[in-house]
């Protein structure tokens, strides 16, 4: 019967007990774990000139030679890998599923205060206890939550690979490193027919004591650990699903070297006629249709320029979006979704077109329904497709980010003074006169906002009013 797996990583992280259990990992007789094979400071251990023939250099020259060597050595082979550790073999590592995953963890606390400690005595190890060195930890906050979004950050991006390539990890906690019967699970897990009777003796614990006991200022700790929202309950809930760059969408200068990444439903067109007055020519005339190929050859091949993206107040772009894609039927209206939030959502609004007979109460009541739907969308509770022309702002920046993000993020009511800075920084100088939008029919939002409305956008657009730091419209 072949082999499930090729070698395994132990993720881990100082302080958490990472050479306990590679002590362990050894007593297996054909399991070998080689330290930190990828630690940036040394190759292995500490002063060891390589690792299974492959050197320190070589290793940074080109890394997955290591790799290669583990997945040769006699057995099964390992090592230790910490978040800090060499990146360039992370992504290949978690897309393999010949390579089996352990995952190592320990209360943050804990493994912080024990950072520090060992800090202080300069004692990383311990095998015998009558040479232990004893210190207090200095507990501090900011440094604290440094170290705790460092090990949150890489569990999640540990999770999320295991989860997108189907694998599953065998999970090691801190306090299960002294049962001997977990760590025969975890030979089982790797295919071990071997057994452990008992657990390695030779590495100690080196503070054993409470944490009021290790920690200097053990009070202030626990008063500003008290304050740290544990459960997330301040968090603004985000589902709305994730977005990619819309890079065809995205428009270049005829000449100028000046890139304009689209938020749909803000600022588009009189932008676009904007570039156009740059270098003199039509609309038409501007570059469009890039796909990320074309559009990384247009970067290579103008040295020096900037992109910009404009941002709209989450009331009048959604009001923009209802207007356009919704309400009024013509090219841009989305017909069918139009038809199905009639059906299905039992939005107020005519089966065709609004006439002359579309009264101010009936559209302001049609726009707060419309607003109803783009609350539950934008938390993925509809069938309906999450359209970039309502999505929130905040996620339409944030899968530019997959591509590149724009240079500057201008605002709406802003664009007067912002445009022409942004003209200066390609060598246009001149200036150029920002044409008006064109007004929402058949009413403008002036014409039914209220505090009603507002109230509806705030909890439709929590994310962009929390990220932007929107107020009121007015």
């Amino acid at each position: 019967m072949s082999k499930r797996f090729d070698y395994f990583v132990v993720f881990a992280e100082m302080r958490t007990g990472s050479n306990f259990l590679e002590a362990n990992i050894n007593g297996f007789p054909a399991l070998s774990c080689l330290g930190e094979a990828f630690n940036p400071h040394f190759i292995g251990y500490p002063n060891r000139e390589d690792c299974l023939g492959v050197t320190e250099a070589a290793r940074n020259a080109e890394p997955h030679v290591l790799i290669d060597a583990v997945k040769n050595a006699q057995g099964l082979a390992g090592f230790r890998f910490f978040h800090d550790h060499e990146p360039r073999v992370l992504e290949s590592i978690l897309n393999d599923a010949r390579c089996a995953k352990i995952i190592l963890t320990r209360n943050p606390v804990e493994s912080y205060v024990s950072w520090k400690i060992a800090q202080e005595t300069g004692q990383w190890k311990l095998t015998n206890v009558a040479k232990r060195k004893d210190a207090k930890a200095t507990f501090d906050l900011k440094e604290f939550d440094a170290h705790l979004k460092a090990l949150q950050a890489f569990q999640l991006r540990l999770m999320k690979a295991l989860q997108t390539t189907g694998q599953t990890a065998f999970y090691v906690a801190y306090e299960d490193l002294q049962d001997v019967e977990v760590m025969n699970g975890l030979a089982t897990f790797l295919e071990q027919p071997d057994k452990l009777e008992r657990l390695d003796r030779n590495l100690k614990r080196q503070n054993p004591e409470s944490l009021s006991e290790k920690v200097e200022n053990f009070e202030e700790m626990e008063a500003a650990l008290a304050r740290t929202d544990h459960f997330g309950l301040t968090r603004t809930p985000n589902f709305e699903a994730r977005r990619g760059a819309a890079v065809p969408g995205y428009v270049a200068c005829a000449n100028t070297p000046l890139l304009f990444l689209p938020v749909r439903s803000a600022p588009e067109e009189e932008i676009c006629q904007w570039m156009a007055a740059l270098d003199g020519v039509s609309k038409a005339e501007l570059q469009t249709g890039f796909s990320q190929k074309t559009l990384r050859q247009w970067m290579r091949g103008n040295s020096g320029h900037r992109s910009f993206s404009v941002l709209r107040h989450p009331a009048p772009r959604a009001h923009h979006a209802f207007c356009e894609r919704i309400l009024n039927k013509g090219p841009k209206c989305f017909t069918e979704i139009r038809r199905t939030l009639r059906r299905v959502h039992k939005l107020p609004i005519p089966k065709d077109a609004p006439d002359d007979n579309w009264t101010r109460d009936e559209h302001r009541a049609a726009f707060l329904a419309f607003l109803d739907f783009v609350k539950a969308n934008v938390s993925d509770q509809t069938a309906v497709r999450a359209d970039a022309s309502w999505g929130t702002q905040a996620g339409i920046l944030q899968g530019m980010g997959n591509f590149a993000l724009p240079d500057f993020v201008l605002r709406e009511d802003e664009l007067e003074a912002y445009l022409p800075a942004v003209a200066m920084q390609v060598g246009v100088s001149r200036d150029v006169p920002l044409v008006a939008p064109a007004p929402d029919t058949p009413f403008e939002l002036s014409d039914i906002y209220d505090e009603e409305i507002e109230a509806r956008v705030a909890e439709a657009y929590q994310r962009d009013y929390l990220v932007f730091g929107f107020s009121s419209w007015k």
